[in-house]
């Protein structure tokens, strides 16, 4: 942020560009007084002070395209969910019509959800995803929301639930019995692979994934024309379903648990709309393809995904659908070709789920790797490291050890609904406070103490439809279900409530250990730089400033910013950053119009 005058324009233009090892960044700042008069021989109006919201641009190696950002967000939504839960939520809602809605519902909900981040990564486009947005939103107490999101993505498997539904559909396609050890094996090998390949070569883990997007694109698109077909009469000897007639036969038997818990699968084979979010800064032309790139996606798979739903409804009978559970897609293709295709299916399904944990990997990763290099993590260097490959190598590992705790954990038969449960459930609130935040800007923004100029603007109404589903969806799992309703076998239904506040828990307790208690004890206080790394990739860096010392004298005997100039509609602010080291060198300015040292943000 940067204070100007109340009705005035403040106008940014950021230039980076290299030199030796150090970073250049100019920003050229006009002022314009309001009535449309030049404040020139110092004349300045005495009135209160607005804000334009600034952010650097990252400068790194832009290695994803249209295409790629695409595949990233194709292969992050379509894992096994299509496949493996509409059973589930048949069986939760109890008819065909009204699981037809809930995909309907979790569709649009999505769509509201994709508008709010768009708007935040159009305006914000930086590695990071969430965590840019929440610190812009929630600025006090310092660090305390940053902490917080840090526990959420460090403590979390997302790729998890989709290595176990690989290893359930791969063992299905080779006819093996599927077992406690076998299931987790195959898991944790799946969680491995994908963790080698996009740490040992991106460029190839990117290759991988747009090939697994294109690959389970086609099967969908094959399940819904099947679908037609068997619905036209064209599958001789197949099932001939009627469970379109009085389609919603049953649903007076639907809890309110069950609603709660179906919309919670489905949302969960939407979740990945914002995938590219998390590595924007890689993105070439990050506004334009972000606008491409999420609604296309978004909108075909909504669509693909009804289409394949009526699909199974055309062909498998009510009580297999009910008993399928994890390997619906596989039945399908059981009904309609025959037992070799119910092992072909479940190979691809296998594939499908791959795809998924690949690009989830690549996603986790880095905001890991974002973490370090902000030096929010203990030992951040160790994170923030990108050698020796150029990849977020340790973050990637971080993210395959909770897997491998997450996949170990729980009992097999639960395994993958406590994982979506557990991943879900963090994430509403997550999108809660993303999503009141963006109403409190608007807010802000009417009463002109802000500008909010966003490239895409979600708007009121999307923001707020989207700020309460997700608030629903937050207490809602609280009610009890009825017997034998309940989505685990061996677990509480409540534990994966509890698990989540735990993990968000543990970010506070970070908190205040880092933030108050280890600076009383060393007798230090934490403030923040903007610094360029040597990667191309603007950071808040987090740093320790002895408290003997004045912090303002600090920044600017250590660093700061001074600037003398006679020009008062223009001032050139020039900052060096030594990357080598990571650390601020003061350097005297060669332009005799001002005196400029390295520039040291800090948070008041």
């Amino acid at each position: 942020m940067s204070d100007t005058k109340k009705g005035s324009s403040f106008i940014s233009q950021l230039n980076v560009f290299n030199k030796e090892n150090y970073k250049l960044k100019e920003f050229n700042v006009s002022t314009q007084q309001s009535g449309g008069g030049s404040q020139e021989n110092g004349d300045s109006s005495d009135v209160e002070t607005g804000q334009q919201f600034m952010t650097e641009l990252d400068q790194g190696e832009k290695q994803l395209g249209l295409f790629s950002c695409i595949g990233l967000i194709c292969n992050r939504m379509l894992g096994t969910g299509v496949f493996a839960v509409s059973s589930t939520i048949y069986t939760l809602c109890g008819s065909v019509g009204l699981a037809l809605i809930m995909w309907a519902v979790g569709a649009i909900i999505a769509l509201a959800g994709l508008y709010v981040y768009m708007e935040f990564g159009t305006t914000i486009p930086k590695n990071g995803g969430e965590k840019n947005y929440l610190e812009v939103i929630f600025k006090k107490p310092k660090f305390f929301i940053t902490c917080m999101y840090a526990s959420y993505v460090f403590f979390l498997g997302w790729a998890a639930g989709n290595s176990v539904n690989t290893a359930v559909m791969f063992l299905t396609a080779t006819d093996t019995e599927v077992t406690k050890w076998n299931q987790r094996g195959i898991a944790v090998a799946v969680v491995f692979f994908a963790f080698l390949v996009n740490a040992i070569n991106v460029k190839l883990g990117i290759f991988i994934q747009n090939c697994l997007g294109i690959f389970k694109i086609g099967i969908v698109l094959f399940i819904s024309v099947t679908g037609w077909v068997a619905l036209g009469g064209g599958l001789k000897g197949g099932y001939q379903s009627h469970n379109f007639h009085n389609a919603f036969e049953g649903t007076d038997k639907a809890t309110a648990y069950g609603i709660v818990n179906a919309l919670y699968n489905v949302i969960w084979s939407f979740v990945g709309y914002s995938n590219v979010n998390y590595a924007l800064g890689e993105v070439k032309d990050p506004v334009r393809t972000l606008k491409i790139a999420g609604p296309t996606s978004l909108v075909f798979l909504a669509v693909v995904y009804i289409f394949v739903n009526i699909a199974y409804f055309a062909v498998v009978p009510k009580d297999k659908l009910v008993s399928s559970k994890l390997i619906l897609a596989a039945d399908f293709f059981d009904i309609c070709f025959g037992g070799h295709a119910k092992r072909a299916a479940a190979a691809f399904v296998g594939l499908s789920a791959l795809g998924n944990v690949m690009s989830v990997i690549f996603s986790q990763g880095r905001i890991i790797q974002q973490l370090g290099r902000e030096g929010v993590l203990p030992f951040s260097k160790f994170f923030a490291s990108s050698k020796p490959f150029n990849s977020p190598v340790v973050g990637l590992f971080q993210h395959f050890i909770v897997c491998l705790v997450t996949i170990l954990a729980p009992p097999p038969g639960d395994a993958y609904n406590f994982i979506m449960n557990l991943i879900s459930y963090p994430m509403n609130i997550i999108n809660f406070a993303i999503s009141t935040g963006l109403l409190w800007i608007y807010y802000q923004s009417y009463k002109g103490r802000i500008e909010w100029k966003p490239p895409i603007k979600a708007g009121v109404t999307v923001t707020t439809f989207f700020a309460l589903s997700n608030l629903y969806l937050i207490i809602a799992p609280y009610i009890p279900p009825s017997d034998g309703e309940s989505v685990y076998e061996n677990l509480p239904y409540w534990i994966h409530c509890v698990v989540s506040w735990g993990i968000f828990g543990l970010g506070g307790l970070y908190y205040l250990v880092w933030t108050q208690l280890l600076p009383r004890w060393g007798k230090y206080k934490l403030v923040t730089k903007d610094v360029l790394g040597e990667d191309g990739f603007w950071r808040v860096k987090i740093v320790k400033v002895p408290n003997a010392t004045s912090e303002d004298d600090y920044i600017d005997g250590n660093g700061g910013v001074s600037v003398q100039t006679g020009d008062k509609d223009k001032a050139s602010v020039i900052e060096y950053v030594n990357t080598a080291q990571d650390t601020i060198e003061p350097l005297q300015s060669t332009n005799s119009d001002a005196s400029v040292h390295a520039r040291h943000k800090h948070n008041n």
